[in-house]
């Protein structure tokens, strides 16, 4: 099992990321809490990780911090909801609003989710409430310490559908919502925040 990767990022289109360690690039997808934070390209990052092993992928997840990967891994336990659901949760909510929704039984706020209906959303309530790991969640940082918010994308809105797209909304629902965002000046990653902030509401 991978604990964690530490090393240069090497390129991001969420969600995945390419991480460049000693040599090997390491293929990692990450929920879009992850990518909000991450350094500049070639800057250093060290992410948490699972490792998922199907019949046709190996397929490893990435995390900002450990808390993050404990809810990932708490998540993929609840029965129904696979490791590409758990990572749609963990992009379109925060820790705090997720531990929020359970506590409050609030079904509503989690329907809203892609993937998400109404007994998947029950189900987690009832699952979850139990077993919420503590939310200890800190940022991705370089070496020194300081984080640093991701440079602008070439194409933000274009990348920003494609991501939503890969997180499970409908190309056209994930164009809608972008187009509800004013997109100029932002990065892929702010124009994916307040697109999933305004689908949450």
């Amino acid at each position: 099992m991978i604990g964690y990767l530490r090393g240069k990022l090497a390129s991001k289109t969420p969600p995945w990321l390419l991480l460049d360690v000693n040599g090997v690039g390491y293929e990692v997808e990450a929920p879009m809490t992850t990518f909000y934070n991450l350094p500049k390209l070639g800057e250093e990052i060290k992410l948490f990780t699972h490792l998922v092993v199907r019949e046709d992928a190996h397929i490893l997840f990435g995390f900002a911090s450990e808390s993050d990967r404990l809810m990932f891994r708490t998540l993929i336990k609840v029965n129904g909801v696979g490791p590409k659901l758990a990572l749609t949760i963990l992009s379109g909510q925060s820790a705090e609003e997720f531990h929020r929704c359970i506590q409050n039984n609030d079904t509503q706020s989690l329907v809203r989710l892609p993937g998400v209906g109404k007994k998947t959303a029950e189900r987690l309530i009832i699952e979850m409430r139990d077993r919420l790991p503590q939310l200890e969640g800190s940022p991705v940082s370089t070496e020194s310490g300081a984080v640093v918010l991701s440079p602008a994308a070439v194409q933000p809105v274009q990348e920003a559908v494609s991501a939503l797209c890969a997180l499970g909304y409908k190309p056209q629902d994930a164009g809608r919502m972008v187009r509800a965002i004013p997109a100029e000046g932002k990065s892929c990653e702010d124009i994916i925040r307040l697109a999933l902030q305004g689908a949450s509401k």
